[in-house]
């Protein structure tokens, strides 16, 4: 560079600008209907409100010393909770065995573990139902053909 430039001063060409090119077929993203797009896009804030629910129910589970009231993971059968004071007593024989009874529960009754219980069975569930949205609209999108690859 022989000479000092001005930072504003224009460069360019005195020829006007060619127009835009298009490419063929619009893209990828323009060639689909345009509301997959908005569909996508409320799908997207739907999975994102759950996720954070999923961490503020985590984060009060964690809080509430509740992660570990559930003894056993059944993804299918597990989802419905005791519906008896038998299946409570059971439930609550469980999680008796654990370590976190004996170090910070002894003294816990059935009424405290039901508490305790919720609190884990509703992350339980919040986390089926996120990945129930996630997968059922990715498959529909999919087979729409609404997703760019």
């Amino acid at each position: 560079m022989a000479q000092k430039r001005s930072i504003f001063e224009e460069v360019g060409s005195e020829q006007p600008a060619r127009p835009p090119v298009k490419a063929p077929g619009g893209g990828l993203i323009d060639s689909r209907p345009k509301g997959a797009r908005n569909a996508i896009r409320r799908w997207l804030i739907v999975l994102f409100l759950l996720v954070v629910g999923m961490v503020v129910v985590g984060g009060l589970t964690r809080l509430t010393d509740s992660g570990l009231s559930i003894t056993e993971w059944r993804p299918v059968t597990g989802m419905v909770p005791p519906l008896s004071e038998t299946d409570w007593a059971v439930e609550f024989e469980k999680y008796k065995a654990t370590p976190q009874f004996a170090l910070l529960n002894s003294q816990m009754t059935v009424d405290d573990f039901k508490s305790i219980y919720w609190w884990e069975w509703s992350h339980r569930q919040l986390g089926r139902l996120v990945g129930l949205v996630w997968a059922a609209g990715f498959l529909w999108f999919l087979l729409r053909k609404s997703i760019p690859y």
